[in-house]
């Protein structure tokens, strides 16, 4: 049981005689109790951390749309923090694929550039294809993904990788 007791201090002066105070007893019990309640109340209905999840918003397969080569980049996650990107088709390439590594003069600057070149000869926007390889890491899609938002890229899918482009990371190293 918790208690606060205060007693009297006995010196006295003067020659006066004082009356002698019973001292004060105090329960505390019940606001201990009290406390440890609130305590536990608050644990249990505050969230400690909400899970974040990024929105992925997928197509029906009735408004797909070829999209010609031209307009279309296609990225893979290779190992090591590393990527690499080629416009056109895997096996006739536009551009010669070029490895790559994440931010502002990495994948970005290449998607600004592409982006730029095709609206400015197409009028409109890039398709970018994201293959990522069983070698990458969950953490690479998430940054590609935050550079296609910070670009401002909508068009993307995120497609299974054929052994043709693992064999180009394999060749560039960066596929262990």
């Amino acid at each position: 049981m918790a208690e606060l007791a205060t007693s009297e201090s006995g010196n006295s002066k003067g020659g006066r005689v004082r009356a002698k105070r019973a001292s004060t007893r105090i329960d505390l019990t019940a606001m201990v109790d009290l406390a440890f309640l609130l305590i536990t109340f608050f644990i249990l209905t505050t969230t400690l951390q909400k899970p974040k999840a990024m929105a992925l918003i997928m197509p029906d397969p009735g408004e797909l749309s070829p999209v010609p080569e031209t307009r279309t980049m296609t990225i893979l996650l290779g190992s090591n923090n590393k990527l690499e990107w080629y416009m056109g088709l895997p096996d006739k390439p536009l551009t010669p694929p070029s490895v790559d590594n994440y931010g502002k003069n990495g994948i970005r600057k290449a998607l600004l550039e592409q982006q730029a070149k095709i609206r400015q000869t197409q009028g409109k926007d890039m398709m970018v294809l994201i293959k990522p390889s069983d070698k990458s890491k969950y953490d690479n899609m998430v940054n590609l993904m935050d550079e296609l938002n910070i670009t401002g890229n909508e068009s993307r899918a995120i497609v299974d990788i054929s052994p043709l482009e693992i064999s180009l990371l394999k060749r560039d190293k960066i596929y262990n």
